[in-house]
């Protein structure tokens, strides 16, 4: 909250963007607070979806470049000696490279909506080399839909929100604590 009282919409592109690249700073408690602080006048609605929106497709293309750059046999590769610690396999590079031949240009604007995949859908975008002005288009809207819902729930929780605030710090370890053991599970059950 003080990275955003203190840095204004940056912070707000800045959080994103982070974001997207590490997804454990859930975008579920950054774009509500930014839409809360909407109704204390420290910012306009429509410039909070706008800078959580820039701070997503931002924070997208790393991701498209790692994947475009390594491709996917290397990616592969690197999940096979690597996998426990990602727990990603190559298997799931698999499985993420067909449901994007399938579904192609609408899997990174559907898959922007899903909490957990929303970063990951741009690593076969990127190795599928699919064309960069398509995926920011179809990135900028999906993400420009959730940043929406998340600060306009933000907005509408108004004065409450300072209400939910004392749960949400309560909320807010559980998830990250909920995060590390589901990544120790999945490092101890990794199979190659």
């Amino acid at each position: 909250m003080n990275l955003i009282a203190s840095s204004g919409y940056f912070g707000i592109v800045f959080l994103m963007f982070v974001e997207n690249v590490f997804p454990p700073i859930p975008s579920e408690f950054i774009m509500p607070l930014a839409g809360f602080m909407v109704t204390d006048d420290k910012f306009s609605l429509p410039g909070v979806i706008i800078a959580g929106t820039l701070g997503s497709v931002l924070g997208a293309l790393p991701l498209y470049y790692l994947g475009a750059k390594l491709g996917e046999d290397r990616l592969k590769k690197f999940a096979t000696r690597h996998g426990r610690w990602l727990t990603l396999s190559p298997a799931d590079i698999d499985r993420a490279d067909d449901w994007f031949d399938r579904h192609g240009a609408y899997a990174v604007l559907f898959c922007r909506l899903i909490p957990g995949i929303r970063s990951f859908i741009s690593i076969p975008a990127g190795f599928n080399q699919m064309n960069l002005a398509s995926f920011l288009f179809f990135t900028a809207i999906g993400a420009g839909v959730w940043t929406s819902i998340l600060a306009y729930a933000g907005y509408l929780l108004g004065t409450n929100f300072r209400q939910i605030g004392e749960y949400l710090d309560v909320a807010a370890y559980i998830v990250f604590g909920s995060i590390i053991v589901l990544y120790l599970w999945r490092v101890f059950n990794y199979k190659k």
